[in-house]
């Protein structure tokens, strides 16, 4: 064993020295690497890094003597069928050398748990375009009750820009919805820190007092775009944070909870003669591009939304084709 030094290559701009690890040694633990980087083993260019240090192309990454770890045999690749490959290939409505965009439908979850087999993380194989390319990466999640855009990475680098730009509020996420009664005013913003009560699927999110510790601050900018007099109205929504079931449990708060939501909003988002489904839709992203410039998506509404806008004369117009600028 020896020091080697590594050069942080283009796929891995602004990913963080922990998780650079963690891709070129499976088997370090975060105790031992924080240890390292306490020491001055670690360094990046020649200088002390801690775990949480952002990598840029070109750089030198000091790597002491590490010892090598016993690996169990990678698991065999998931065996997709025909119907499964048709499936998530149905749902690219964007596909390049970097990004993958799926119109993701009500019902499937984004990952497995307990009693999910079918999930779009199960899937992502069939999306690779050569059997030895890098499998997808998720870029972020949305409800499995929620329908509309899912953004992919193809690579892990890619995967680290998008997750960076996330992170500095530089994506702009619309969700259209249909909620039960019709806020007042018409627009705003809603400040309400959010909580999480319990664990695992059971888990609740609830509003929280800005005095308890374990709320989080959460903003959601709304407008209502049509509505039925005052029983029901068609909403943009656009988190400003990303909390989960953030816009569900704000648009409760309101006191116009999503119509059809089954976890937040009572009898009331159960009025008779619609479809008793989530109508939350994540309509549009516009986000900045790894290869520069910007690209705009916009997602198809599900059937059982068309069907209540419908009923309701909503009219959403046409849905804009991707464009990259």
């Amino acid at each position: 064993m020896s020091v080697v030094t590594l050069t942080v290559s283009d796929d891995e701009a602004d990913i963080r020295l922990d998780r650079w690890f963690r891709r070129h040694y499976p088997h370090l633990t975060q105790g031992a690497l924080q240890k390292l980087c306490r020491t001055g083993q670690v360094r990046v260019d020649g200088k002390r890094a801690d775990t949480a240090t952002r990598l840029v192309p070109g750089q030198a990454v000091r790597v002491p003597p590490i010892p090598a770890a016993a690996r169990p045999a990678p698991p065999p690749r998931p065996v997709l069928d025909d119907r499964l490959v048709r499936e998530i290939r149905g749902m690219v409505l964007y596909s390049d050398a970097q990004v993958i965009v799926l119109n993701k439908p009500a019902g499937l979850a984004v990952q497995g748990g307990p009693g999910i087999t079918h999930h779009v993380d199960g899937m992502l194989d069939a999306l690779k375009e050569n059997d030895d390319d890098p499998r997808p990466r998720l870029v972020h999640r949305i409800d499995r009750d929620t329908s509309g855009l899912l953004l992919l990475a193809r690579t892990p680098g890619v995967a680290a820009k998008l997750a960076a730009s996330f992170r500095g509020r530089d994506v702009r996420k619309t969700y259209w919805a249909v909620v039960v009664g019709r806020p007042t005013p018409a627009s705003g913003v809603i400040d309400q820190p959010l909580a999480r009560l319990g664990a695992g699927p059971g888990a609740l999110t609830v509003v929280a007092s800005r005095k308890d510790e374990d709320a989080a601050h959460a903003l959601s900018e709304y407008e209502v775009l049509d509505a039925a007099g005052r029983r029901l109205s068609w909403l943009a929504l656009s988190p400003l944070t990303g909390r989960t079931h953030q816009l569900r449990v704000h648009c409760e708060a309101l006191g116009t909870p999503i119509l059809g939501d089954p976890k937040y909003g009572g009898d009331k988002a159960h009025p008779e003669g619609f479809a008793d489904r989530l109508h939350l839709h994540a309509r549009s992203l516009d986000l900045p591009h790894p290869a520069g410039g910007r690209l705009q998506v916009s997602a198809e509404l599900p059937t059982h939304m068309r069907e209540t806008f419908r009923q309701l004369g909503f009219t959403a117009g046409a849905t804009p084709a991707p464009r990259r600028s």
